[in-house]
Parts: C-alpha cells; structure tokens; sequence
C-alpha cells in the first residue's frame, strides 16, 4: 500500500506565502511524477503543478511566476511554494503520485487534502 500525506495548508491574507508539503511512504518501488491539485467549493478538482523524476515541471497559468513545486526524490516529497496569494486561491489542495509498488503495479495515489484559505 502507498500513503500520500500533505501538510501546511492554513489561513493567509491576500499576499501572504504558505509552503504545502507532501510525503509518499510504503511499498513504493518509483514514483514517477508528483503534482499538486486544488478543487474550489463547486469547481472541478485542477491541476495547479506537476513535477516529473527528473525535475521538468508544468504549472496552471493562473499560478505562474507565484507558486514554485519542487521534490526531494531521496525522501519521496514534494513541496509547493506558494507566493503572492490570492482569495481566489482558496481550494482544498491534494498531492498526486504516480507510484510504482513492489509488485510491479503502477498507479496514481491521493493525499486526503488540505484546506488553503486566503482572504482578502
């Protein structure tokens, strides 16, 4: 089984910073890519980052030049920096992983979300 835990989410005022983070632990053999989605009440679930092995990343338009993903592929973590924020940036945000197991299956494992709130 593959666990996927995301922390740091919180409160903020409109151009505040918060930093999400995001483990994935258990019978992992790989992970492929990692990325970080959001789902605002009454709003389809987003792609917000996505960063690969070997570091390419693709961001949301509407995040570019404010958030900044990165991982640590030796600790299986990936990490949203999240800069300038807005109130329209309020959302639940889950990490994604696309793992590898031990038994050879591949597939993508959810965190349960934490809630971002920024206010104006």
């Amino acid at each position: 089984q593959v666990q996927v835990v995301e922390s740091g989410g919180g409160l903020v005022q409109a151009g505040g910073s918060l930093r999400l983070t995001c483990a994935a632990s258990g019978s992992i053999f790989s992970i492929n890519a990692m990325g970080w989605y959001r789902q605002a009440p009454g709003k389809q679930r987003e792609l917000v980052a996505r960063i690969s092995t070997g570091g390419s990343t693709n961001y949301a338009d509407s995040v570019k030049g404010r958030f900044t993903i990165s991982r640590d592929n030796a600790k299986n973590t990936v990490y949203l920096q999240m800069n300038s924020l807005k109130p329209e940036d309020t959302a639940v945000y889950y990490c994604n992983a696309n793992c590898r197991t031990y038994d050879g299956a591949l597939g993508d494992y959810w965190g349960q979300g934490t809630q971002v709130t920024v206010s104006a």
